[in-house]
C-alpha cells in the first residue's frame, strides 16, 4: 500500500465524506465511532482505517440505518452490512466510495475490480454518467481545498481515460453512417482536462457519427484548415478552465467570425466556465449545453 495519505484531518473528511465536522464530533462523542489521535495542542488527526470507517458508516446511515444501531455492530460487521447493501441497491454510492480509496491509496487493483464489479449490471455509458461524472465532480472541489494532491486527481482521470479509450476503439472500425456530417472535437488554448470531450467523441462514434478528435490546446487559427475537408462541420468544446470567464463572449465571438462563416457549420460548448455565460440570440450557430446528456439528447 501506497503510504503518501494516511492522516486526515477532520476538514479533510468532511470533504471527503460530505459529513459536516460538528457531526463527526458528535458521532465521536456520542457513540465512540471513531477515535482519532490528537495532537499537542489537541487537534484531531485521523487514520486511514477512520476515513475508510467513516465512509461505510455514511454509506449505511444514507441507506436507511440509524447511527445508534450502527454504533453496535462489530467493526468487521460494518464492511459486511455495505456489501450486502451494495449488492442489492445503491451500488453507485458504494462503488464512488470504493474508487475514492483507490484514488487515496493509489490503489489499481481496487479501481479495476470496482470497475468490473459495475460491469456485471450496467453498461459503460451508465458508468460514466452514474460513477465517473458524480466523482469528478467531487475530485474538482477536493483538489481546491487541498484535500487531495494533483497526483491523486491524475491517477483517477488516467484510468477513467483508459476506459473511455478502450471502449472508443472497439468503434473505431465502424463504417460512420452520415458520412456528410462531421463532428470536429478539440479543446481551447491551455485547456488541458479532456475526460468530457472524450466521453462526448465516444457517443457520437457509437451513434455512428464520424468524428475528428483533435485533443487539448488546440489554437482556433488552426481549425480553418478543416473547413476545406469537410462540408458539414459542427465542432464540439469542453471549457473546464479555459478560456477565463471574462475571455469568453470574444472568443465566441472571433470563433464566429472565423470558423463559422460557412452554412453547414456550427458550434457546440460544454463545461463549468459557461454556467453564466448568456449567448442572447447574437450566435445561432453556437449552443451551449448543460451536459454531455443534454447534448447527446439534442442530436
Amino acid at each position: 500500500m501506497n503510504n503518501i495519505k494516511v492522516n486526515f484531518s477532520i476538514k479533510d473528511l468532511e470533504n471527503l465524506t460530505g459529513i459536516k465536522a460538528h457531526t463527526i464530533r458528535i458521532w465521536e462523542k456520542r457513540y465512540n465511532l471513531l477515535s482519532p489521535n490528537r495532537s499537542d495542542t489537541n487537534i484531531r488527526n485521523y487514520s486511514l482505517l477512520s476515513f475508510q470507517k467513516l465512509l461505510n458508516i455514511s454509506f449505511l446511515n444514507n441507506n436507511g440505518f440509524k447511527i445508534s444501531k450502527i454504533a453496535e455492530l462489530d467493526e468487521e460487521q460494518i464492511p459486511i452490512k455495505v456489501r450486502e447493501i451494495a449488492s442489492r441497491r445503491k451500488v453507485e454510492d458504494h462503488a464512488i466510495n470504493a474508487l475514492k480509496m483507490a484514488m487515496i491509496n493509489f490503489d489499481q487493483v481496487l479501481f479495476y475490480s470496482t470497475y468490473n464489479n459495475l460491469l456485471e449490471n450496467k453498461t459503460f455509458s451508465e458508468i460514466f454518467y452514474s460513477v465517473f461524472l458524480p466523482l469528478l465532480n467531487e475530485i474538482g472541489l477536493l483538489w481546491q481545498t487541498n484535500t487531495i494532491t494533483p497526483a491523486h486527481e491524475h491517477f483517477l482521470t488516467v484510468h477513467m481515460k483508459q476506459k473511455i479509450l478502450l471502449n472508443t476503439e472497439r468503434l473505431q472500425l465502424l463504417e460512420p453512417k452520415p458520412v456528410s456530417k462531421t463532428f470536429v472535437l478539440y479543446l481551447p488554448d491551455n485547456e488541458i482536462h479532456d475526460i468530457g470531450l472524450l466521453f462526448i467523441n465516444y457517443q457520437l462514434r457509437g451513434k455512428g457519427y464520424h468524428t475528428i478528435f483533435l485533443g487539448e490546446s488546440v489554437p482556433m487559427e488552426s481549425l480553418t484548415d478543416l473547413l476545406d475537408f469537410f462540408d458539414e462541420i459542427t465542432f464540439v468544446s469542453y471549457f473546464t478552465v479555459y478560456p477565463l470567464v471574462q475571455e469568453i463572449p470574444d472568443y465566441i465571438k472571433k470563433f464566429n467570425e472565423l470558423l463559422l462563416k460557412k452554412d453547414n457549420t456550427k458550434l457546440f460548448l460544454l463545461g463549468k466556465q459557461l454556467s453564466d455565460i448568456q449567448l442572447n440570440n447574437l450566435y445561432p450557430k453556437t449552443t451551449i449545453f448543460n451536459s454531455i446528456e443534454n447534448l447527446i439528447k439534442d442530436l
